[in-house]
């Protein structure tokens, strides 16, 4: 392609207007290639979170960057079916569900990625189950998802390279919080993955990147569009974050807290959202006749589970790193908790090590939070109430800063249990 010129293309959406496909399959493909300079495409997106783009640009845009690279071809026996959070603070659904869905009949192909920031990452958590692997061969993938019917694994390298370098670039310029951003970044790698369907756990709340529900409805609408303009069943649902999931927030702490779900206990809000979204990705796989609630207590799943880690060379009966240092937080009163706020536990969970402030940093295996009560729970006066868990005492100061105004007690605890699921949407 050419006769077009990066400074046109910039200064056509700085000014407002619409970009054509072609300047948008040029745009992509000339910076997938090096022949956009960096601070041209830093300009180009600091245009498009402030000026957006419409729906017709956003699956063009999504279409450039699947373009740039391979798409993955998933020849299995089973219908192929996916899902994607949009990121949040002890979200480890992914660990109960992928084996879950597949020992409801359906392929689960999911390439995960490691976390920044306040929200973790699955590919860490899963790390810290002794010898797993995170990269595979797309022929290994395949082969898998054949004879287990999971995987959960890292994206292969030659899947939307155009993404890998803007979403570095947005990282560093102040533009990951734009929609049209975010939708094509997250949809280009999961249409390029294969998959027939798609699940979104758009969430909202303080612990979101979507801190309103009318920001997570628009970013869930728009993620449904594009998944359908480009062939994918995709429905997403839109849960809350507000608070926690679960009582651990970390990496090892979360793959013990996901086992116990997989063994039919754990936490209930974590079961309630995994069936829920298993239930949702069923019906897109045409298996609406199975019920995931059912298989969940059987074990089947906690069997599918097992499989899963020691194909990917790791032992689901070895025991998980412990922290060297634990830090227990007491509850200020006697009373009820009435606040623990998400965005608050997920920073501490970082700064105790869990996560990383950029990609290239490492993150502590054992690192977290254990919230020992949950909003709602009846605490009393210096009964523990958080656990820190960190190989490094000196970052609990700073931990112990993001919490000062994390959690309160009263009298009475929230008025009613609020349902996790929002709100549904479909194309």
């Amino acid at each position: 392609m050419s006769g077009f010129a990066a400074v046109d293309v910039i200064r056509a959406k700085r000014d407002g207007g619409r970009l054509t496909d072609e300047q948008i399959d040029w745009t992509i493909d000339a910076y997938t290639r090096g022949d956009i300079a960096e601070e041209q495409m830093a300009a180009l997106a600091m245009a498009i979170f402030l000026r957006g783009m419409d729906s017709g640009e956003i699956a063009r845009w999504t279409g450039a960057m699947i373009s740039s690279g391979e798409r993955l071809d998933l020849k299995v026996s089973r219908p192929t079916i996916d899902k994607h959070s949009t990121g949040g603070v002890g979200d480890k659904i992914t660990l109960p569900l992928a084996p879950l869905v597949a020992a409801c009949g359906a392929a689960v192909p999911q390439l995960s990625g490691r976390g920044l920031g306040h929200t973790g990452g699955t590919l860490d958590k899963l790390e810290s189950i002794p010898g797993w692997r995170a990269s595979l061969s797309t022929s290994e993938i395949v082969r898998q998802l054949d004879e287990v019917g999971a995987v959960v694994c890292a994206a292969t390298s030659g899947l939307a390279p155009a993404d890998k370098k803007l979403y570095a670039l947005r990282d560093v310029t102040s533009t990951v919080e734009s929609i049209p951003l975010i939708a094509s970044s997250i949809m280009s790698k999961k249409i390029a993955e294969g998959s027939a369907g798609l699940v979104l756990d758009v969430k909202t709340g303080s612990g979101a990147f979507m801190k309103t529900l009318p920001q997570a409805r628009e970013l869930a609408r728009t993620l449904v569009e594009i998944g359908t303009a480009h062939g994918v069943a995709t429905t997403a649902l839109i849960t809350d974050m507000n608070v926690p999931l679960g009582h651990a927030v970390g990496n090892a702490i979360e793959v013990a807290e996901s086992v116990e779900v997989l063994r039919g206990g754990g936490p209930s809000d974590v079961v309630e959202l995994t069936v829920a979204l298993a239930r949702e990705m069923l019906a897109l796989a045409g298996l609406s006749d199975v019920d995931p609630a059912e298989v969940l207590a059987s074990g089947r799943a906690y069997e599918t589970w097992c499989r899963m880690i020691a194909a990917q060379g790791g032992d689901p009966e070895a025991a998980l790193p412990r922290p060297r240092h634990v830090h227990v937080v007491p509850a200020p009163a006697d009373g009820v908790l009435s606040r623990l706020d998400a965005y608050a536990v997920g920073v501490a969970a970082w700064r105790l090590g869990a996560g990383r402030a950029r990609k290239e940093d490492p993150v502590q295996a054992a690192a977290g939070v254990l919230c020992l009560a949950k909003p709602g729970d009846t605490v009393s006066a210096g009964e523990p109430l958080l656990e820190l868990h960190t190989d490094t005492p000196e970052a609990v100061p700073s931990a112990l800063a993001a919490l000062e105004d994390a959690y309160a007690v009263g009298s009475a605890g929230p008025s009613a249990s609020a349902p996790l699921v929002l709100e549904t949407v479909r194309p």
